[in-house]
């Protein structure tokens, strides 16, 4: 069996001795590579465009330039309200770069929330990305007396509020020409604790708390990533993550500091095609695209039928007990060796193939992911490493290693930081990428913070034997039915989404019930493939996923879900969901978890209908 592996004195120097801040990071690695490609992005027609550090470094530095001129102070706050792009990721350094801080804002935050988030944090700038991002800051202009600009990407500027992004890049050459050190001053004046970053967390209750994050707490992220040795500057990133997410700003500081390229496209539906064309050799992403390929896969497979589902079933065999003795550490038999191979060669290399062929291994965070999907992919020859972290702990605090990796665990510790389990089971961290505290929030700070830095983070886990963390469930999701038993939700939930190639959400409900039910929701991809092929086709989505053969199908993948549970956890009676769960409803954050409280009280009808 693996086991986690301790940190070295050359990884603590590493850490310990990197940049003071994210400017500085930026700089050291124009100056180090600056030929080397940086970023490359597709433009309108889908043609890719590549730019190298050094061209990089001169549009970041006249775009910091530029915002200096327009008056913007240290840590003061400019915001970009915008999907992910390499726009954002040169915003987001310039702001770094003139010593402000980068207020986050996801592109689907309706007006109301945008309008709070920007006058909560007093930014003063905003990057907006188009007309539908200008739209809601000009229909809330009047409470946001603060914004004395907004810079747009591909937006309609006006001449006085709304300037183009490269009218900024222009205001900023010229400052620089009669002001020729005025970045580097900057930087120089940035400290370690100095604010960089405040993300707004979506979540799922109440309005949002901005997370304040230092410039030290990101440097420290990409220097300890690099100290686990897991990348090198010849690997190619794809990224796809939403930037307003902490996820996002861990890839970027990573980034910077070993000076890999990246590929970079926000749009999901273009992310199989985009892997095809770029040929990653790394990617981060959430678990529900994980969940989404396999599902995929698997029905593409249960379609055809015949020969090809037989072949499939048994390369799945083949390679699931291979998995299971290497990460076992066993030997494989030769005979076994033998039948792996031809799996491979007729199946597993084309899974590989929908990724690109290059992947050496993907990075799954933000949420908890099915064990059985990783299990799957891990037999398929696709490893991926399981992380956790959270916004208030600049994303990333522990990460699973390609040599040292446990599936169903989120890995060990990042050099530097320290976990403990607290008595009733809560996970606590310490360490430089610990969030400053809440903004505007002493008292919500007071409660998460220790006085001694240890980090409260609100989920229920455990550290095994070999030193691997494993994260069972939210805190305040945990429940207990009405005969005393607790259940896990996320760990029920989990599982089904392994057996269950159609489903998207599954919401376990039983808390002082008799017995546990459940909410399930299909994903509309799937259900479309599934109607297609069944004589459904050109019925809507909701006619579909209702329908007898629907409901039947659901009701054989629940089954097979209760014979892995115990007695207390299993679901004895469910309903699936008219619509897939979606932001613009209010049921799921930009971030893609599900404000479980919320669908409860949307759907409580039918929940304690369950109960009569």
């Amino acid at each position: 069996m693996p086991t986690a592996m301790k940190p070295t004195a050359e990884q603590l120097e590493i850490v310990r001795n990197r940049a003071s801040n994210v400017g500085e990071m930026f700089l050291d690695r124009v100056r180090e590579s600056p030929n080397r490609e940086a970023f490359r992005y597709p433009d309108a027609a889908e043609n890719w465009h590549s730019l190298t550090w050094a061209e990089s470094g001169e549009h970041i530095s006249r775009l910091a330039a530029g915002l200096v001129s327009l008056g913007i102070g240290l840590e003061e706050r400019v915001a970009i309200a915008a999907g992910t792009r390499y726009e954002w990721i040169f915003a987001d350094l310039a702001i770094n770069l003139a010593g402000a801080a980068t207020t986050t804002v996801y592109p689907t935050t309706v007006a109301d929330d945008v309008a709070y988030i920007l006058a909560d944090s007093d930014s003063r700038i905003v990057f907006a990305e188009d007309d539908e991002q200008i739209a809601k800051l000009v229909a809330k202009r009047s409470e946001l007396p603060s914004v004395q600009r907004v810079v747009t990407f591909d937006g309609t500027t006006d001449g006085d509020w709304v300037i183009g992004f490269d009218e900024l890049e222009k205001l900023g050459a010229a400052y620089l020409t009669e002001h020729p050190e005025a970045v580097n001053e900057r930087v120089a004046a940035t400290g370690p604790q100095s604010l960089a970053t405040l993300i707004y967390t979506s979540g799922t209750t109440g309005r949002p708390k901005g997370v304040r994050l230092s410039h030290g707490g990101w440097t420290y992220e990409g220097a300890a990533i690099a100290a686990n040795g897991i990348l090198s500057v010849d690997d190619l990133e794809f990224r796809w993550l939403p930037m307003a997410h902490s996820f996002g700003k861990v890839l970027l500081t990573t980034q910077l500091q070993i000076g890999f390229a990246c590929a970079i496209d926000g749009r999901v539906p273009k992310i199989v095609d985009n892997l095809a064309v770029v040929k990653p050799t790394f990617m981060g992403a959430a678990p529900r695209i994980f969940e989404k390929a396999y599902g995929r896969i698997v029905n593409m497979m249960e379609e055809d039928g015949g020969a090809k589902l037989k072949l499939f079933r048994w390369a799945e065999k083949v390679g699931l007990e291979r998995s299971r003795l290497v990460r076992a550490g066993k030997p494989v038999p030769a005979g076994l060796k033998v039948q792996h191979a031809l799996a491979d060669r007729l199946v597993f290399s084309k899974v590989r193939d929908r990724f690109g062929g290059r992947v050496r291994f993907f990075i799954s965070g933000a949420a908890a992911l099915s064990q059985d999907v990783a299990e799957w992919f891990h037999a398929a020859g696709v490893l991926i490493l399981e992380g956790y972290g959270l916004t208030e702990t600049s994303a990333g605090s522990v990460v699973n290693h390609p040599d040292a990796f446990k599936i169903g665990t989120v890995g060990a510790p990042f050099p530097d930081t320290e976990i403990k389990i607290a008595s009733d089971g809560e996970v606590m961290i310490k360490g430089p990428g610990v969030m400053m505290g809440y903004h505007n929030l002493e008292q919500a700070s007071a409660s998460t913070l220790s006085d001694d830095g240890w980090l409260a983070t609100g989920d229920i886990g455990e550290i095994d034997s070999d030193g691997f963390l494993r994260i069972t469930d939210r805190k305040k999701d945990l429940f207990k039915t009405s005969g005393g038993k607790y259940v896990a939700p996320s760990h029920v939930e989990g599982i089904f989404k392994g057996v269950c190639p159609l489903a998207s959400q599954m919401i376990v409900h039983g808390n002082d019930r008799n017995f546990c039910s459940a909410l399930i929701t299909l994903d509309p991809d799937a259900v479309e493939a599934w109607a297609e092929s069944h004589g459904q086709s050109g019925k809507s989505y909701t006619e579909v996923v209702t329908s007898p053969e629907m409901e039947k199908l659901v009701g054989g993948y629940v089954d097979e879900l209760n014979s892995k549970l115990n007695k207390w956890e299993t679901v004895k009676k469910w309903a699936i969901l008219p619509n897939d769960l979606s932001i613009e409803g209010g049921e799921i954050t930009p971030s893609m978890k599900v404000k479980r409280r919320v669908v409860e009280d949307k759907y409580r009808d039918i929940l304690d209908g369950f109960y009569r």
